[in-house]
This record gives structure tokens, C-alpha cells and sequence, in this order.
């Protein structure tokens, strides 16, 4: 009996003692916890006071403020080689060198609208028999030229001018007498529908609704190959590898004179105005007062520059009333950024370059872009500026 009972106060201390060093340990277990042994968050200081009786945890945030600094502009990168026409980084890498073509297009207007024009670096326009105009689209870029129509034929002083860029001429047909003299006396390397089949065809959707000497297309995407074919010279000659202006770094007005609206007269049937836009910053062009629309492209035809050349004009055949134009040299206007200056104009011989210059002689700087050259009697009232 002793012995049990002993044996129960033996079990009860140790109960006690037990449960002691289990309350010990507890307590022991909060009091030391170490706050270095868990995450602290990058944006948070934490500080941890202790007492015999509980924790005090106190937190602190910090914001952080980011300041983000604007990169600086990247240089513009050019999106190709320099079209000597223009003035601007456009070219293809394989036009580099390259002879532009020269295309002569139909200006009647049984025959609008026309197409592939709107692509064109410069346009020609100068009155031929009877009061009508024709043109003469010109290409840089003789790898990216469009399919053109319509085609028309040969007026003896446009070759002449085509040489002014060493350009090759493309044309349907000519007059057997002035025209053939000067492509032969000249050797004009050419693209004779009549001869060249390969690179002109008739527009068949277009036939449904012109006449067929309206429908004649020009096949752009085959000009290097018809140069090849053939056996044309297909780089420039070393003296026309050069711009075709003296372009400027940055487009500005040529004067201060205003020129919002211009009208270049021909005929009283034809004539072309033109109205400035000052956020494009070209002039759109106008065909006997309506919008001159490239039907494929569906633009209205617009130029950063305008020229007004004077010069005299005669009627040389009777018959078929085909006139003379004197290619030499006059007085002239140059309009661009909606303002105009007087100019004066040369070319010493057929294979000389076109020459625009201010009226004192000095080279004019021309603003980077596409170019209008129009072609008019020496008359006052044949450029006219409304605005």
C-alpha cells in the first residue's frame, strides 16, 4: 500500500515537472523568435519589440517613385538609295545607276482617267496639235514601275527632253516626218509599241469602254528586261549620274510671295490648275477643273513642285496642224510650299541637261519631292495665280 502510494506522488511530480518544462518551452518559443529568419519584403522595414507579456510588431512602408527618362530619337534611317529625280531615299537598291524610262501618255479627254502616272517622278506637259496636251511621265525607280495606260505617240521634242536624263523614251507610234527625223538623227534609245510588242498590249477590260488607241498599256515591270532585250544602255551615262536640281536639305518657301492656286493655260480647252494643301504640303492637280485622278492608284496627281516654262510655239504642218516648241531656254516660274518665284530656264543642245535657275543665273534650290514641268506659250495670262 505504501509502496502504490508512492509510486502515485513518483507520477503526479513528474506530471508536474512535465508540464512545467512544456510551459517553459512555449513561452520561450514566442519570446525568441527571430524575425532575421523570415522574408522580408524589399519595400518593407520592419521593427519587432518584446516584452515578458506579448509582441509588438510595427511596420513601416517606403513608396518608391520611379522616374522613367525618354530615349533618345533615333536618326531617321533612309528607306532606300537617293532618286536623283526627287531628291529623296526611295530608290531600290537595284535602280542605282540605272537609266530612268520616259513614257508618253494620252491627255485627251476621251481618254481619262489614265493609270500609273500617279508613280511618276516627273511630269511633262506640253501642248501639241489642236489645242490638246500630252504627257510624258517619267520613272527613277525602273525596277517598281507601274503598268501605264494609256500610251500614245512620239511628238518630236519630248525625246529631246527626255535626253535631258539620259531617260529612255517609250511610245506608241510617231509622226513619219519631224518625229522620226529626230529619233533617228538623235539615236534615241527607244520602246516603240510598233516594234517592242513584248512590253505594250491592249488594256481588254478597258477596250469595253474606249476606243482601242486608248488601251494601249506600257508593262513597267519588264523595263530592265526590255532594255535588255533590246540591247539598250541600261546605266547612265557618268555626266547625268547626278541629281536632277540642286535640292535642299529642308522644304521651304521659295519666296514671299504667295501662290495658293495656279492655273498653267494651254487652250481653252486645256489647262491645269493647281491648289496648294499646306499639311501635305504639295499641290494637287486639276485637268480642265476636275480632280486629274490615277484611275489604279485611285490619287489625285500631286507635286511638291510646280515649273512653268514659257516658250514659243509655231504650227509646222498644216495638214495635220503638228507644231514646233523651242526646247532652248526662256523665262519661267517655279512654285513650291504655296509661294512662287520668277525663274529662268536652258538647254545648251538635245542631250544637254534641262537648266532651272533664279533670274540672276545662280542655281535655285529646289524642295525634295515630285515635279510638275508644264510648258506654255509666252503669253502673260497663260500662268495665272488666283490665290
Amino acid at each position: 500500500m505504501l509502496s502504490e502510494n508512492n509510486d502515485m506522488r513518483k507520477s503526479r511530480t513528474l506530471s508536474t515537472i512535465s508540464a512545467f518544462i512544456l510551459a517553459m518551452g512555449m513561452l520561450g518559443g514566442c519570446a525568441g523568435t527571430d524575425s532575421s529568419s523570415k522574408p522580408v519584403d524589399a519595400t518593407t522595414s520592419q521593427t519587432t519589440t518584446t516584452t515578458t507579456q506579448a509582441v509588438t510588431t510595427t511596420t513601416t512602408t517606403t513608396t518608391t517613385t520611379t522616374t522613367t527618362q525618354a530615349e533618345p530619337e533615333e536618326p531617321e534611317v533612309p528607306l532606300g538609295e537617293l532618286n536623283l529625280l526627287t531628291g529623296e531615299y526611295t530608290l531600290s537598291e537595284g535602280a542605282v545607276g540605272k537609266r530612268p524610262v520616259a513614257v508618253m501618255v494620252n491627255n485627251i479627254k476621251k481618254a481619262l482617267p489614265q493609270y500609273g502616272i500617279a508613280a511618276a517622278d516627273i511630269i511633262f506637259e506640253c501642248p501639241v496639235e489642236g489645242g490638246i496636251t500630252r504627257l510624258m511621265a517619267v520613272y527613277a525607280d525602273v525596277t517598281k514601275v507601274p503598268d501605264v495606260c494609256s500610251v500614245r505617240s512620239c511628238r518630236y521634242y519630248y525625246p529631246i527632253l527626255a535626253l535631258s536624263y539620259d531617260a529612255v523614251y517609250a511610245f506608241w507610234g510617231k509622226d513619219e516626218t519631224i518625229a522620226k527625223d529626230t529619233l533617228e538623227r538623235l539615236d534615241v534609245d527607244r520602246l516603240d509599241g510598233y516594234r517592242n510588242e513584248f512590253i505594250f498590249a491592249r488594256d481588254k477590260e478597258r477596250g469595253e469602254h474606249f476606243s482601242s488607241e486608248h488601251t494601249g498599256y506600257y508593262k513597267g515591270s519588264l523595263t530592265l528586261e526590255a532594255y535588255e532585250r533590246s540591247r539598250i544602255r541600261s546605266d547612265l551615262l557618268p555626266e547625268k549620274n547626278k541629281p536632277a536640281f540642286s535640292f535642299s536639305s529642308e522644304d521651304k518657301a521659295v519666296s514671299d510671295k504667295s501662290c495658293k492656286k495656279l492655273c498653267v493655260y494651254f487652250s481653252d480647252s486645256y489647262y491645269s490648275d493647281f491648289i496648294f494643301d499646306s499639311k501635305d504640303g504639295v499641290y494637287y492637280k486639276l485637268h480642265n477643273g476636275k480632280e486629274h485622278m490615277d484611275s489604279k492608284a485611285d490619287v489625285q496627281l500631286s507635286f511638291t513642285n510646280i515649273f512653268v516654262l514659257e516658250t514659243d510655239t509655231s504650227v509646222i504642218n498644216q495638214q495635220n496642224g503638228l507644231i514646233s516648241l523651242d526646247w532652248t531656254g526662256g523665262d519661267g516660274y517655279y512654285a513650291s510650299m504655296g509661294t512662287v518665284v520668277p525663274v529662268k530656264w536652258s538647254k545648251a543642245d538635245e542631250y544637254a541637261d534641262l537648266v532651272i535657275t533664279n533670274v540672276d543665273g545662280t542655281p535655285i534650290e529646289v524642295n525634295t519631292g515630285k515635279s510638275y514641268i508644264g510648258f506654255t506659250e509666252k503669253i502673260q495670262s497663260n500662268f495665272k495665280i488666283k490665290e
